[in-house]
């Protein structure tokens, strides 16, 4: 008897659809059930289209592609129609593809089924409630893969994934290595459990291998059609008590990277639908596995880059302690143009080098490795800070060719902005940089700027000064620079903090709120711990409490971070004087604003603000007498010193000239002379001291005792 006889008498059809022509043949049965003339025919792909239910059509167009890729059965209910668009009778279609070149053909059986109970829609398995299951898990399983940024956060987010109705107990994800599989990651066993499998030859006969080598799945629902099909490595999976095995392709952009295996302790028969499911989950994963490898790879390198540029800082000088933190912009690369240095110079000195070179990518890392050991090399050589930063910026300047210029004197570019560009443009870059000598012996500093924000002063007591010191352009704009030194002195128990201005601006501020930021926690801090004092630092800026101290801007400008904290070890003198002292020079008008700035800080505490307020007007008017009557520059000294319950504060300023200043009596219109007769109203001494060249005017204020002023913390020098 016939095969197409035989089929006949089960009622069952035989169809064969061409999917290059686009013709689809059918039998006699088949023509039949789709409600044709029972006899052999010939059709278009159009007009056998038009027998399904359109939802059914678009269900089992995406069961044949998914057949198709997988080279498996495509198993589907279809309702037929007739002309008038009544559903007829289902059916069931059950067909094989077979692929020729870019085309395939599909052969298969019709039978119909029975037909649904009255009042009742037909549908096929992937409609209604399971439908609605699967697309609401797959929006949700995405979601949740796209956001994973690292492999071990793809892995744990597809074992906490539950599939509507088929959920696995066991996961595994195979990778690719030369010739071997590996276990990447793997959910639902043991420890050791993957030890078979982590160094597996692909050749092996076990499906993950399989998968790995042709790219198509491999569903096994059950443990007789594993042990008939890789009979060698089911001793290896028996163990596990498994029923049912579905191992699938990770492919990204046409390339098989690895396979992932889920297997069932109930069996599962793997339908269409739960094949479609469990693809869509893998493509997901793999997309997912990728991305996770490039941004694990980027931040390899990061690091990698920014280790081999970064110093690892070695032991201090004796009674010397330093601290050091790099923090990478948040994107891309991670690695820019921020650095620092330590560097032990002849003597027993020691320098200390920060600075910023303009953008945050390779090119300005690359700039700041060439920079940093041109400083090295400089400083070796035995060049005093001035000269060190002089032939920096020239070494600077001539390797990025000096195509920009700007004007001597001008406003210096801030990093990251020339001419309106950002750090990302091309062309000329710049770098800001403080260089600081320390003598550990002394404590003295001399320290040379380039473009970049003073150093902040702890004292003993917890009063935060940011100490102005004379500077130059940014090191690569004018080969020609001079940079001026300015000496202070550390004194026991003192912390000096150098940065750059991403700690000062990321989150939103300007330099001016980031630093009042900043300088509260210094305030805050009880000054034993430096590694500790650099943690908080870095915490308030990039922590979970870096989001309740936004600045006021609207734009968060992020930038790389690079700290160096110093304290000079000692008996610090809990009532030892707290001292500054600044230079205004004849060019630098504007740092008066400075000095009034500056001796706020140093009272921060004191109890009489009336005071205060007289201290910084007589500091404003010998200062501007000294700009003003002389051809030098002024040099301010106040020293807060302790006396049993009270306080005494003593203001210095000194000028180069002989010439001594004379009291006089000024008129209601007269412009000036009220200097002298200020101090004689409002300090309790002052006077006017010759020396050898120049003179020092000075005033003293006393802190009213705490009776008069109200209650105040214990006097603190």
């Amino acid at each position: 008897m016939r095969t197409e006889d035989v089929l006949a008498a089960i009622a069952t059809g035989m169809w064969r659809w061409d999917n290059a022509s686009g013709i689809v043949t059918l039998d006699a049965e088949a023509a039949r059930l789709l409600g044709l003339p029972a006899r052999p025919v010939r059709l278009s792909e159009a007009a056998v289209r038009s027998r399904f239910h359109p939802v059914d059509w678009n269900e089992i167009d995406g069961v044949v592609h998914l057949a198709v890729v997988e080279g498996t059965l495509a198993e589907a209910r279809l309702r037929i129609m007739d002309e008038r668009g009544r559903v007829i009778r289902t059916v069931r279609s059950r067909s094989k593809p077979f692929v020729d070149g870019d085309g395939y053909q599909l052969v298969g059986t019709l039978q119909e089924v029975a037909e649904p109970q009255p009042g009742t829609a037909a549908r096929t398995p992937v409609t209604g409630d399971w439908r609605r299951s699967r697309e609401a898990f797959l929006l949700d399983a995405g979601r949740a893969l796209a956001e994973a940024r690292s492999t071990a956060e793809v892995l744990r987010v597809a074992a906490s994934l539950s599939m509507p109705g088929f959920s696995p107990d066991g996961l595994a994800v195979f990778g690719v290595a030369g010739d071997r599989l590996t276990i990447i990651g793997h959910h639902g066993h043991h420890a050791g459990d993957e030890e078979p499998f982590s160094s597996m030859s692909l050749d092996t006969d076990y499906p993950a291998a399989e998968v790995a080598r042709t790219g198509r799945a491999i569903y096994l629902p059950t443990p007789q059609d594993y042990l008939r099909r890789f009979p060698v490595t089911w001793p290896l999976a028996r163990r596990f008590g498994r029923q049912s095995w579905a191992y699938l392709p990770l492919i990204v952009a046409g390339r098989t990277m690895g396979a992932w295996m889920a297997a069932f302790k109930h069996p599962v028969p793997f339908t269409p639908d739960e094949r479609s499911v469990l693809t869509t989950v893998a493509r997901m994963l793999a997309q997912a596995l990728a991305r996770a490898g490039v941004a694990e790879s980027e931040r390899e390198l990061s690091l990698g880059l920014q280790r081999a540029m970064m110093p690892v800082l070695g032991p201090g000088l004796p009674g010397l302690h330093v601290a050091a933190r790099y923090v990478p912009t948040g994107g891309g690369l991670q690695v820019g143009g921020d650095w620092y240095d330590m560097i032990h110079l002849p003597g027993g000195r020691m320098a200390l080098v920060i600075g910023d070179v303009q953008g945050h990518d390779v090119r300005a890392a690359g700039l700041m490795g060439q920079l940093r050991i041109a400083l090295r090399a400089y400083a070796a050589e035995g060049h005093r800070p001035d000269a060190v930063l002089s032939r920096a910026s020239r070494f600077l300047y001539g390797i990025t060719d000096g195509e920009t210029e700007y004007p001597r004197g001008g406003t210096a570019p801030r990093p990251g902005e020339v001419d309106g560009t950002h750090s990302g443009d091309a062309g000329t870059r710049f770098a800001t940089c403080l260089y600081m000598e320390i003598d550990p012996v002394s404590g003295t500093l001399d320290i040379a700027r380039a473009g970049h924000p003073d150093p902040a002063f702890r004292m003993a007591d917890g009063t935060v000064l940011l100490r102005a010191t004379a500077g130059g352009l940014p090191l690569g704009i004018d080969p020609d620079t001079d940079y001026p030194t300015t000496r202070l002195t550390l004194e026991p128990g003192e912390t000096l903090m150098m940065c750059t201005d991403g700690l000062l601006e990321t989150g939103g501020h300007d330099l001016d709120t980031g630093w009042e930021r900043v300088r509260a926690l210094l305030e805050g801090h009880d000054g034993n711990s430096l590694e500790e004092l650099a943690d908080r630092l870095v915490e308030a800026v990039h922590g979970p409490g870096s989001h309740h101290t936004t600045g006021p801007l609207a734009d968060r400008r992020e930038d790389d971070i690079a700290l160096l904290l110093l304290s000079r070890r000692g008996a610090a003198v809990s009532r030892a004087p707290r001292r500054t002292m600044m230079t205004v020079p004849q060019a630098e008008q504007q740092r008066i604003a400075s000095a009034r700035q500056h001796l706020r800080q140093l009272l921060h505490d004191w109890t009489d603000e009336e005071q205060v307020d007289s201290a910084v007007l007589m500091v404003s008017e010998m200062v501007t007498n000294v700009l003003i009557h002389t051809d030098g520059d002024a040099l301010l000294v106040a020293e807060v010193t302790c006396a049993d319950k009270t306080r005494r504060l003593r203001v210095e300023v000194s000028d180069g000239s002989d010439e001594l200043p004379h009291k006089r009596h000024p008129g209601e219109m007269a412009s000036s002379g009220r200097g002298l007769v200020l101090m004689e109203m409002l300090a309790h001494a002052w006077g006017v001291d010759p020396r050898g060249e120049g003179k020092s005017i000075w005033f003293e204020l006393h802190e009213p005792p705490r009776a008069e002023s109200g209650p105040r913390p214990e006097p603190v020098g």
